[in-house]
């Protein structure tokens, strides 16, 4: 694994994304986490798992930087699996914990909603959301679904329509996060929710989440291509890419400073 660290426990897996500084999300990374929450899902002797990040960032979003450069087979194939994962990690009949070590927009925000709990860290500087919209950049109706279901339709048209990042008071306010603790205690807190989960039994729990999650997981669309194909063909529309590059030449300046 080059963008994953894992770290089996007894009884629970950690995967704690490691892709640089920002754990910035490209093709290579989608197909590592997919890789192992099957492996995850598929193994038994595993109750469940614990998703994180690092210090100050779970997960910056999407690679735009790199994403940029991909030609149309390559962007198509990326949203292709980047939806499958989305889907996949919606199914997982185990319990998943987002222990959310700080930043979490766009990307970030899409892989903490598809799990059962999110811990984060507290700090007026941290921000998790969906700004989609404001970085150009097509959502999906999965993903609009998922967002309503743990903060309120209502809620989620405007915040999604605005583009808007929260703060983790305003996330744990709007209850898209579950707690808020010192950065060094996420994980720890993540962990002590996990041995919780443990002492039920496995039958009942899995049972239960699965009906909780039954009519989400009826009005999401099963066919990862089709999910997220408007992003992959918006993606080339002229105005847009003329947009994206003018971020990615400024943040790359920004990184050379």
């Amino acid at each position: 694994m080059n963008a994953l660290k894992v770290i089996k426990k007894e009884e629970y897996t950690i995967v704690q994304m490691n892709r640089g500084k920002v754990n910035a999300i490209n093709y290579a990374m989608v197909q590592e986490l997919r890789q192992v929450f099957r492996d995850i899902e598929n193994d038994s002797s595993v109750k469940g798992a614990i998703l994180t990040g690092q210090p100050h960032y779970f997960s910056a979003g999407l690679d735009l930087i790199e994403l940029f450069q991909y030609d149309k087979r390559q962007i198509k194939d990326f949203f292709r699996v980047f939806g499958a994962l989305f889907i996949e990690l919606m199914h997982i009949t185990k319990p998943v914990i987002s222990a959310i070590t700080g930043h979490a927009p766009a990307g970030g925000c899409v892989l903490a909603v598809a799990s059962d709990n999110r811990i984060m860290a507290d700090g007026g500087q941290y921000i998790i959301g969906l700004n989609e919209v404001a970085v150009n950049i097509q959502i999906s109706q999965n993903l609009i679904e998922t967002y309503a279901f743990w903060i309120g339709g209502g809620l989620a048209s405007r915040y999604i329509m605005e583009g808007k990042l929260l703060n983790a008071e305003e996330a744990l306010s709007a209850g898209l996060v579950d707690e808020l603790v010192p950065l060094e205690q996420v994980l720890p807190m993540a962990e002590a929710r996990m041995q919780h989960y443990l002492k039920a039994d496995q039958e009942i729990l899995v049972n239960t989440k699965r009906k909780l999650r039954k009519n989400l997981l009826a009005r999401l669309d099963m066919d990862a291509e089709n999910s997220l194909k408007e992003a992959a063909t918006l993606w080339w529309k002229p105005e847009i890419r003329t947009k994206m590059e003018a971020y990615v030449k400024s943040f790359t300046n920004k990184k050379k400073v």
